[in-house]
């Protein structure tokens, strides 16, 4: 008897350590993510399933151009994906199918080059906006099909959940997702 409760002992101690590792993991580290809708199409489709990369973002500020996965501001309990376009103090301006970015290092204005879109994609709508403080503009890829701060406003850092990092699902676009350059 004295054996067996040794080894249901020594079971529980590995159950409990694995719990603790993967629940650590999955609440600290990485989150699974299922894409639902076309407002990421063509990069991300519905019924991709990613991963986020949470730690991130509390060593470094959010990029252009990256892919986030964070609260909808207008309802906590709802996640959305899109792309970071905007960042804190940035002037937005989209006209004539164009985003321009005001900043302190270009005062002029840039136009943002977005490769991640098909040629034939413009963006849709006509918007003058400054960011605040901790304030980021995010949009979809499909820009005719998304529900995005040209829509609902500015997004909040706290906002963020974290990065896309990696595609799983489906195994044949299996990937690990990279910044792009500006």
């Amino acid at each position: 008897m004295k054996s067996f409760l040794l080894a249901l002992k020594e079971i529980l101690e590995i159950v409990l350590i694995a719990v603790l590792a993967v629940g650590g993991v999955r609440y600290f580290l990485v989150q699974p993510f299922l894409v639902n809708g076309s407002s990421m199409e063509p990069n991300f489709e519905s019924g991709d399933y990613i991963l986020i990369n949470e730690i991130s973002y509390r060593f470094r500020e959010p990029q252009r151009g990256e892919v986030i996965v964070f609260h909808y501001p207008n309802n906590e309990k709802t996640y959305f994906i899109k792309r970071v376009i905007g960042l804190p103090q940035e002037r937005v301006v989209i006209k004539n199918g164009e985003v321009e970015i005001f900043n302190s290092s270009n005062s002029k204005g840039f136009v943002i080059k977005e490769n991640y879109l098909p040629s034939i994609e413009k963006t849709s709508g006509d918007i003058d906006k400054t960011l605040g403080k901790d304030e980021y503009f995010v949009m979809g890829d499909n820009r005719g099909f998304s529900f995005d701060s040209r829509q609902w406003g500015t997004l909040k850092k706290t906002e963020i959940v974290g990065i896309a990092w990696l595609r799983l699902w489906p195994l044949d676009k299996a990937k690990a997702f990279e910044s792009p350059a500006y």
